[in-house]
């Protein structure tokens, strides 16, 4: 493994502002005029350091990190390198789901999925609205729940977790959270509030056995705060975007009559920058505004952003217009002078497209990356919605410990699917994997770290 260079950055008319934004000019400045050192550990007792000079360049085989505060904001920024010195992989060990043999292993649409210490892995099934659970060599244990509204059933189960050995399910169109303790599957429930929307969120729980339940209305995406016992403990909205930052901008609308209906038809502007948040096993909110890289990770005291030196990926051409075409084909079976009224497709695609915490503290980041044409097998020609190719993106993470430390990047395998959320450990991951002929699967990877 890498060992990690730190340097403080030298002070310039914007790093000593909370509201700080250099441009790429000033930050090369910066970097220029740096004073690089090597191998530069405080000890934990003395803070001697050990330190010696490194070259000034981003394509460095060492780790080169700066860090600065700015305010009560702790910023960690990566140069160059990486710990893992290369990319890790997944290595498939065991899955769960067939085409065809028992019931219990034959899934109608997996729609979360969670994992206990054990390995023990839950697996909530939309179609059937129930859980299965298997153990760690993939075996089933138990059915949890079924359809309905009375104990230990479900109406609508939209996320899963595990916490404080029970199994919890957010069910909000029975405005609870059904929970089942491990081993003897006794139920029990939470009542809260109904919610008058029922969104797809994740179940989030923390370290300290807190629960962040999905109230939200049409107007503001908030949560209930629970202990361990169900307690309410309080009601917090979800962070806001940065000010400035308008969401709806990429947005484009359509509406036309069609028969005796109106027709609303919506598309967004490809590569459009996003907001992003989840929660953090820290009970804090981890965020982003992928127009830079830079991640938000709140903390007791203070606030940590995380950031890394990124070449931005282009858009091409082609890609660019074929994405412009599509969408304009769509609109205008609604409005045949329907004409492009958002801002233009961008020249690069965004740093990353969206954030997940692991259940180690550690903060996975899922890359945009350069995408590949490829014929669609399933190409109609009859049907003026199904193109004659399609775009395939490579899955890529950014892995970074708690403090912001850069890990390294991961590469899945073909088949690996990024929803529903998998579950990412310290040195194994699970995800659902879709294969050809759209059996699901729930999939345990080990982490296989590049060789150094």
């Amino acid at each position: 493994m890498s060992t990690p260079t730190f340097r403080n950055s030298p002070p310039t008319p914007h790093s000593c502002r909370a509201d700080a934004d250099p441009t790429r000019r000033e930050w090369s400045a910066a970097l220029r005029t740096a004073t690089f050192i090597r191998g530069c550990f405080p000890a934990a007792a003395s803070l001697s350091l050990a330190c010696g000079p490194i070259a000034d360049s981003p394509d460095a085989t060492d780790t080169v990190v700066e860090t600065e505060t700015i305010g009560d904001t702790t910023v960690v920024r990566t140069v160059s390198g990486s710990v893992w010195r290369g990319d890790a992989t997944l290595v498939p060990e065991t899955s769960v789901g067939e085409l065809d043999g028992p019931e219990e292993y034959l899934f109608g649409s997996i729609g979360a999925i969670a994992v206990d210490d054990d390995h023990n892995v839950y697996v909530l099934d939309d179609q059937a609205r129930h859980v299965r659970v298997f153990d760690a060599a993939g075996t089933h244990i138990a059915t949890l729940g079924r359809e309905g509204k009375g104990p230990g059933e479900f109406d609508v189960p939209v996320g899963i977790a595990i916490s404080d050995s029970r199994v919890l399910v957010r069910d909000p169109a029975n405005a609870r959270v059904q929970l089942f303790h491990l081993g003897t599957w006794e139920a029990e429930e939470w009542r809260y509030g109904p919610s008058n929307i029922f969104m797809n969120t994740p179940l989030y729980t923390d370290d300290r056995g807190r629960v962040y339940v999905d109230i939200s209305t049409n107007e503001e995406v908030r949560f209930i705060v629970m202990g361990s016992d169900g307690t309410h403990l309080d009601t917090i909205p979800a962070p806001d975007a940065p000010d400035g930052f308008d969401g709806g901008k990429c947005s484009m609308n359509v509406r036309g009559e069609s028969g005796d209906y109106w027709v609303s038809v919506g598309a967004t502007v490809p590569f459009c920058p996003d907001w992003d948040w989840t929660v953090h096993s820290s009970g804090h909110f981890l965020s982003a505004l992928s127009t830079a890289y830079r991640i938000h990770l709140g903390r007791d005291e203070d606030v940590l952003r995380i950031e890394k030196v990124h070449t931005p990926v282009a858009v091409s051409d082609f890609e660019r217009e074929h994405h412009r075409q599509r969408i304009l084909d769509r609109m205008r079976r609604v409005d045949a002078g329907w004409s492009w009224d958002g801002p233009p497709i961008p020249d690069h695609k965004p740093p990353f497209r969206g954030l997940a915490a692991g259940t180690d503290g550690r903060i996975w980041v899922r890359l945009w990356t350069e995408t590949q044409q490829v014929a669609n097998e399933e190409h109609d020609p009859a049907n003026p919605e199904s193109a004659a190719f399609t775009w395939v993106e490579p899955l890529r993470y950014d892995v970074f410990e708690a403090d912001g430390t850069y890990l390294g990047a991961m590469v899945p395998p073909e088949g690996f699917r990024p929803s529903p959320p998998p579950v990412f450990g310290r040195s194994f991951v699970w995800a659902v994997e879709r294969d050809e002929l759209d059996v699901e699967r729930v999939v345990r990877y080990r982490i296989a770290l590049p060789a150094s």
